[in-house]
């Protein structure tokens, strides 16, 4: 056996970083993939090639009513992007696993949909129920469980310039199926 002086750098250099590469690829922890959403469309009502923008500022408001007991505060710092969206789900359509980046106002304006969250609790809204999305990070999948289309509105707040959405996969929870064939 030769010793380690009459090997090539070019021999030596490869045996030293071939471990190396090893163990980063068994200590980097792969990605999940996103789970996609089926069954569904998006439509802007604000304008087809837009959103609603609010500078810096805009959004400092509160209001009392205090004969009705209702308070209002609302503080958004930075510019921030307003969506007025029409959901239209087809029976078993889900939006998969998504966070925004800033809250959202739904309301089920047809049908019923199923609200699954990353604990793997859910609860379902009927027409005329409404329900809010804090977003910053909370993941969730609206699904259509029922046999007939269902609609929502959501206006969502986001910041300037950010994606409406963030898909994420599926935190371990056993419900929602998968996307059926369209």
């Amino acid at each position: 056996m030769k010793p380690l002086t009459h090997f090539k750098q070019n021999q030596i250099l490869p045996l030293l970083v071939a471990p190396v590469l090893v163990t980063l690829g068994v200590l980097t922890a792969v990605p999940a993939r996103a789970t996609p959403g089926c069954g569904t469309t998006n439509t802007n009502l604000l304008s087809p090639v837009s959103a609603g923008y609010f500078p810096d500022g805009l959004l400092d408001l509160m209001c009392r009513d205090l004969l009705r007991g209702w308070d209002l505060k609302t503080k958004v710092k930075g510019d921030s992007d307003l969506y007025v969206t029409l959901v239209t789900f087809q029976a078993g359509g889900q939006t998969g696993w998504h966070s925004h980046p800033g809250p959202s106002l739904i309301t089920v304006i047809e049908g019923a949909l199923t609200v699954y969250k990353d604990d793997c609790t859910f609860t379902t809204y009927s027409a005329g129920q409404s329900f809010t999305d804090l977003g910053c990070g909370d993941i969730h999948n609206v699904v259509n469980e029922t046999g007939m289309e269902a609609k929502d509105v959501a206006v969502q707040i986001v910041p300037h310039g950010a994606p409406r959405r963030d898909d994420k996969p599926n935190p371990g929870c056993a419900q929602p199926t998968p996307c059926p064939a369209f």
